[in-house]
């Protein structure tokens, strides 16, 4: 199964309240539903633990001594903005309600709660929370790491693996094979390559095979001396240009060759459409691109993503995304990759989600089946392709494997690196 949305949930509630007997009591409420009380009887208590990383929420009396709870709600928006404060009173006083939420809070609640909507409130706030936590860590991370860290998405030990197959390939100066679904962001990756090797201060000249003559080759090469050539598609390109290729590989050339493909150019070269030896010499660093299939719990943070970018383009603000909507599209197989995943988001900012609404029309039985399709390519994927060693990693008989495998239309070999 998927991880959770976040790679670090938080289950932190600070609770502050004068009320001794109260606080006591609503602290085994919150321990007795799995989350982490941290009690406080006034607001000068709780002060030292609302900080822009405190990795919780906060559940606050609303009628305290001294500093009440609008004053705690004021100096947590100050601290940090997007820290959740859920106030509670035991008036049912509609203009406090309603001037807690103009200011900032993220709910508000009449004593005595019910337990059921109270862990209703407090788990959306956590969830919030949880978010809002990993995309701060998400921004430092690409504010202070490498190409390859700012320019390639997600935190899955799929991707993890991708980078580090890409600063291993930057470093030699060997042709380099970019391969992944349709949709992958093939040419992306291959300016990663570009940007991380000694070359990276030199051009970054790209060009699709298709119609891509030798004439052409030749005056691209001399485009990006000292830097990188990349040619998307190559089971496109002519049979003659395949071979001014090779032999230009072979004289040396002053511009590092990257290719990019989304077949399996092995299959071409079986049926002879490309050329063996181009095949092999640019196939000595191959840099494989996992699909979203492969590595679901990406899904969130590429979404964000691009749903930041749509919204900056469209000149609008970002609307809110909520883990409902992140479980959604998580649900689905994406078949065009990164690139449809953009594309719903555009949707989604200017209010068309209907990626959304297209997986909660989805019955159980097909939801379990898009999980078990996910979890098959995911162990296909962590094992290079290798059906025996994916099917002993899922605890399943080789002959089941093989079945679920065949039902799905899954091949082992899309999978290998």
């Amino acid at each position: 199964m998927t991880r959770s949305l976040s790679p670090l949930p938080t289950r932190k509630v600070l609770l502050v309240d004068d009320d001794a007997a109260v606080r006591e009591a609503l602290g085994q409420t919150l321990e007795l539903a799995d989350l982490d009380a941290v009690t406080a009887g006034s607001f000068v208590a709780a002060k030292d633990h609302i900080t822009p990383e405190f990795d919780g929420v906060i559940l606050s009396d609303m009628r305290m001594p001294g500093r009440d709870g609008f004053h705690l709600l004021a100096y947590a928006q100050e601290v940090d903005a997007e820290l959740p404060v859920v106030l509670l009173t035991g008036e049912g006083d509609i203009p406090m309600a309603v001037r807690a939420m103009s200011e900032g809070a993220f709910d508000f609640l009449e004593k005595p709660c019910e337990t059921a909507k109270l862990m209703t409130v407090l788990e959306r706030a956590l969830k919030t929370r949880a978010l809002v936590l990993e995309n701060r860590r998400l921004q430092r991370q690409l504010e202070r790491g490498d190409p390859a860290a700012r320019m390639i998405f997600g935190t899955s030990p799929q991707v993890q693996e991708l980078r580090a197959r890409v600063r291993a390939a930057a470093v030699t100066e060997a042709e380099v094979l970019v391969s992944g679904a349709p949709g992958s962001g093939i040419p992306k990756v291959a300016e990663v390559v570009h940007l991380m090797s000694r070359r990276g201060q030199g051009a970054f000249v790209k060009r699709p095979a298709a119609g891509l003559t030798p004439e052409t080759f030749e005056e691209l090469c001399r485009s990006a001396e000292g830097g990188s050539l990349f040619l998307d598609e190559l089971s496109a390109m002519p049979q003659e240009t395949q071979y001014a290729v090779l032999a230009r590989l072979e004289q040396g050339s002053d511009a590092r060759i990257i290719g990019g493909s989304s077949v399996d150019l092995s299959e071409r070269v079986a049926g002879g459409s490309f050329n063996a030896d181009l095949y092999y010499r640019l196939d000595v660093m191959r840099v494989r691109i996992p699909s979203l299939a492969e590595r679901r719990d990406d899904i969130p943070v590429l979404f964000r993503h691009y749903v930041s970018q749509a919204a900056e383009q469209a000149g609008i603000d970002a609307p809110e995304i909520s883990p409902e909507t992140l479980a959604s599209l998580m649900a689905q197989d994406w078949p065009g990759n990164a690139r449809s995943l953009m594309s719903a988001a555009m949707r989604f900012v200017l209010g068309m989600p209907e990626e959304v609404s297209k997986a909660a029309d989805l019955g159980l039985a097909e939801q379990m089946a898009q999980v078990e399709r996910s979890l098959l390519i995911a162990a296909l994927g962590r094992q290079n392709g290798k059906a025996a060693a994916a099917a002993e990693a899922l605890k399943l008989p080789r002959k089941t494997f093989y079945d679920k495998l065949a039902r799905y239309g899954i091949r082992p070999e899309d999978y290998r690196r």
